[in-house]
């Protein structure tokens, strides 16, 4: 018995199985498996699930099913959406998969579709927009308002069926999906958000990604303008893709046409502000469901430094203690940015656990490259930047400059400059820093440090108090308080 949770998708295309431990909040991945059943083809072309394609699913099910047995895991959903949901024979389909040991749950198109959303809300807190979730036998679509979903509707347009679809030629698909949406209930209104999650979507992202040589390769929280995306689509279907996109699979690149003239309808359509790409949906979805309140409302960023900075064997109520410690000294800044700090507090002690010569690369990678949630491309070039001064490196290369301003990355700066003074100075001890002020006052910025702890004040301490007063643009200046008298000396 443990406390993982596993999930199981028996999608249109693939059968999936992920389990998930670390932080309820912020799941990290522990295992994931996949097959590609296709079960979905034969479902568009006669109504039922193949033979071939069933019995493929029901081995790897089978194996699943002995994994999660054997792996202790009693935390297990099984779910089956499009192809099973419209195939004549996907009864019997699963009546087989429960002969496994299994139990399988049936989503309909409005769970499929809220479920998805609920996995783009627990990934993106303030979530407003559309969601689009572009599956093998199906796209979803349902508005979302944080935990509220509206209009979930699912339409027969799945990755399987577009090749099919669009054989008729641009102008008819595109009057076909435009009618399929305008026939049911679901609206929307110009200059939302438009969230896309889904393999196919993902893969539209890396192939952008690629080509602008972004320097992440996450296709997570990864964002165009509504005219980028459009440019994006056009280029796709003019036949522009590379030979090889690293990450991509060959079969996700062929169908970047097909999901490029979706997404090219669907623009239109919708007409949003932006794209967020998300890689958390429906699987995602369906553990964020199982919480409860009070866990959905913490902060997934972090919950998951914070389990990560344990894991590396800082204490986290010692380094929310050196973010609090700095906290006086540093520009009031925008909302939003004490999560930032207190996350690259973390992951600037986490940083001192490896060796030197490691600290810089680690740095980027940590900030730009590691999954974490609740964070813009944005943040993690500040917490890149912060990372980066903690370690005593030179500031921010160009790749961080075209995420975020130079005026943000500088403050970011200051942030790592701060840790470093605090952690050299204290030892990131408690007793110093409850005796310990860093503040600014007037043009100065002042360390005061109770007499007890005046030793701990060396020449390498002067010279970082002097680098983060320089970059805060003020006089360093170090008191002594007697603790006795209570007056400065």
């Amino acid at each position: 018995m443990n406390d993982h949770r596993a999930v199981i998708d028996i999608g249109s295309n693939t059968i999936r199985m992920v389990i998930y431990g670390g932080p309820k909040r912020a799941p990290a991945v522990l295992y994931n498996e996949k097959i590609t059943a296709r079960l979905g083809r034969s479902v568009a072309e006669n109504g039922q699930l193949g033979q071939k394609a069933s019995k493929l699913a029901l081995a790897a099910l089978e194996r699943y099913s002995a994994l999660v047995r054997l792996k202790g895991i009693t935390d297990v959903q099984t779910v089956a959406t499009a192809a099973v949901r419209d195939a004549s024979n996907g009864e019997a389909f699963l009546e087989n998969v429960r002969a496994l040991g299994l139990n399988p749950r049936l989503l309909s198109g409005a769970e499929e579709a809220i479920t998805s959303a609920m996995g783009v809300a627990g990934a993106f807190p303030a979530a407003k927009g559309i969601v689009a979730d572009l599956g093998g036998g199906s796209l979803e679509i349902v508005h979302v308002d944080g935990m509220r979903c509206q209009h979930g509707v699912s339409l027969p347009l799945g990755a399987l069926r577009l090749p099919q679809l669009r054989e008729a030629g641009a102008a008819r698909f595109g009057r076909r999906v435009r009618k399929m949406v305008q026939a049911t209930e679901w609206r929307c209104t110009p200059g939302e958000t438009l969230y896309l999650v889904g393999g196919a979507h993902r893969a539209l992202a890396r192939y952008a990604m690629h080509t602008a040589r972004w320097p992440l390769d996450d296709p997570h929280g990864f964002e165009l303008d509504a005219d980028a995306a459009a440019k994006l689509c056009r280029s796709v279907l003019r036949g522009n893709p590379p030979q090889s996109i690293p990450g991509l699979a060959s079969s996700r690149q062929a169908s970047l046409p097909d999901a490029a003239a979706l997404l090219a309808t669907l623009l239109r359509l919708v007409q949003p502000s932006k794209l967020i790409f998300s890689s958390w949906g429906l699987r995602e979805g369906l553990v964020f469901l199982t919480l409860n309140k009070g866990v959905q409302a913490q902060d997934p960023l972090l919950a998951g430094v914070a389990a990560f900075a344990e894991s590396m064997g800082v204490d986290t109520d010692a380094a929310t203690m050196v973010a609090n410690w700095i906290a006086d000294a540093l520009p009031v800044g925008r909302k939003g940015d004490g999560r930032l700090r207190l996350a690259g507090a973390m992951l600037a002690l986490s940083e001192q656990r490896v060796e030197p010569n490691l600290r810089a690369d680690l740095a980027m990678q940590w900030a730009l490259r590691k999954r974490w949630i609740g964070i813009d491309t944005g943040g993690r070039a500040m917490i890149a930047s912060c990372l980066l001064a903690n370690a005593g490196r030179p500031p921010p290369s160009a790749d961080l400059a075209r995420i975020a301003s130079p005026e943000r990355l500088r403050e970011a700066q200051a942030w790592g400059l701060a840790v470093r003074l605090c952690r050299r100075f204290s030892g990131v001890v408690p007793e110093v820093l409850e005796t310990s002020s860093l503040t600014v006052k007037g043009s100065k910025l002042l360390l005061s440090v109770a007499d007890t702890c005046a030793a701990l004040y060396t020449d390498p301490v002067a010279r970082d108090l002097s680098a983060l007063a320089e970059r805060l643009g003020l006089q360093p200046e170090f008191r002594i308080v007697e603790t006795a008298m209570g007056s400065a000396a």
